[in-house]
């Protein structure tokens, strides 16, 4: 069957595809091999600029074109090459090194790859593709995000509603605090993400510079190690490795994606609660369906769909994260498919936000519904006037206000203030307390 969008296994190349082909410049087979190219051409280049052979400027410009010009008949002449090799890295190699007699520097050929092995490629060609990612599009995408979510705290900031603890009306709050409660859970876990070093592993076969050192005892591999992947590949290279990076550090990535999604589920949930209770109504389009059978039904389904992508993107991101730093000694080769679904995740997630931001910007705040609310649930100013009581040193206040309010359904403003009256205290006090109504008792917060 051949493969279109209805054909498709996976969704993310299916109905999705459109909203994530991007993704595609990343963890598509063909960027797995754009990148190896691309670190295989640098570390020759980087040989070159450390006297090791001598390299014209005109074929240095040559070879970084092979790169920076890589095309879809670039990969296909390499998957043709590995028909044969049976070995993807090796028919990395290879296809440069059939580029040096066009360049005119084929007795150079052998230093390609010199000393490597097919980890030093995939472990520096994968995390330089998951950072790029991380930087141009993950990051981004969780910034507008919290922008949105920002200017929604802005504009509700003055909006006071029942607050729910345990489903059950609890002290007041304000809309805009709430929506700033995940734009400061967003922000904390986007820092400790910022804090997680790209890390690659760049040191032969079993991570110990064996053939370079015995080919050239005189040089610090070390050092020059280090400097080729911190500085010319812009990763941190990991000191210590078997023949394959350990993956601690992106682990680490994935279970900080992992958190931020388990805030947008919390998110999705919340959001979809207030639009069941008439907090918001949605805004409609021309010729949308909601129901195939209830035509007035318009269903919080950005948020559902959001809710159920960054589920699956978490079930994969727990799986990398518990798998990928476990390898039998020295490496097996369980990474290696586990590696080519980090794109996966990432769609989920991305689809997520996209669908997040979708569903808030269709949100019409319903005000009249939010403050009938608060007008039926009297009750929660218990709380501030037993709390004021306590101030003046009035005996058993919160047993008085337990006694007026515990299960009963009918408090309401007479009967708070009739209570208020009943109460042996002075008059000025009984107005302060009269005072209190469920839209000003809403406490203080940071501004925002």
């Amino acid at each position: 069957m051949e493969l279109n969008n209805l054909t498709a296994i996976s969704p993310i190349d299916g109905r999705y595809r459109k909203q994530v082909n991007f993704l595609g410049n990343y963890f598509s087979e063909f960027a797995l091999i754009r990148y190896r190219v691309y670190v295989e051409i640098e570390y020759f280049l980087f040989l070159a600029d450390k006297k090791f052979f001598k390299l014209t400027p005109k074929a240095k410009q040559k070879l970084k074109a092979i790169a920076d010009d890589f095309s879809l008949d670039d990969a296909q002449a390499i998957k043709d090459i590995e028909v044969i090799t049976n070995h993807d890295v090796k028919a990395v190699e290879y296809f440069i090194k059939k580029h040096f007699e066009a360049i005119g520097i084929e007795p150079l050929k052998e230093w390609v790859h010199f000393g490597l092995t097919s980890q030093d490629i995939n472990n520096t060609a994968i995390p330089l593709s998951w950072k790029h990612c991380m930087e141009q599009d993950y990051l981004p995408a969780i910034a507008n995000l919290q922008a949105d979510l920002q200017q929604l705290a802005t504009n509700w900031k003055t909006i006071s509603m029942l607050a729910r603890t345990h489903g059950q009306p609890a002290s007041p709050t304000v809309l805009g605090k709430e929506i700033m409660v995940f734009v400061e859970r967003i922000a904390n876990q986007v820092q400790l993400f910022s804090y997680i070093p790209y890390a690659a592993k760049f040191g032969g076969a079993t991570g110990n510079f064996n053939a370079h050192h015995i080919a050239f005892p005189e040089k610090d591999w070390v050092k020059l190690g280090n400097e080729f992947v911190d500085n010319r590949l812009g990763l941190q290279r990991m000191q210590f490795t078997t023949q394959i990076e350990h993956y601690d550090n992106l682990a680490a990535h994935c279970d900080a994606i992992k958190r931020i999604n388990t805030i947008l589920i919390d998110l999705c949930r919340d959001m979809w609660t207030y639009i069941s209770v008439d907090y918001f109504k949605q805004k409609t389009k021309e010729g949308e369906v909601g129901s195939s059978a209830m035509p007035h039904k318009v269903n919080p389904i950005d948020f559902e769909n959001a809710e159920g992508n960054l589920g699956v993107a978490n079930a994969l991101l727990e799986h990398f994260a518990a798998k990928l730093p476990v390898s039998r000694l020295q490496r097996d080769l369980t990474d290696s498919t586990v590696l080519r679904n980090l794109g996966v995740p990432i769609a989920h997630t991305l689809l997520a936000i996209k669908s997040l931001e979708k569903g808030l910007g269709k949100l019409l705040l319903n005000e009249a519904k939010i403050q009938d609310e608060l007008e039926n649930n009297w009750a929660v100013v218990a709380e501030a006037i037993q709390t004021i009581l306590r101030r003046e040193n009035y005996p058993n206040p919160y047993e008085a206000l337990k006694g007026l309010t515990r299960g009963n359904h009918s408090i309401n403003k007479q009967s708070i203030h009739e209570f208020i009256e009943s109460l042996d205290i002075g008059n000025t006090l009984k107005e302060e307390l009269k005072a209190i109504t469920p839209a000003n008792y809403v406490g203080i917060m940071a501004k925002y």
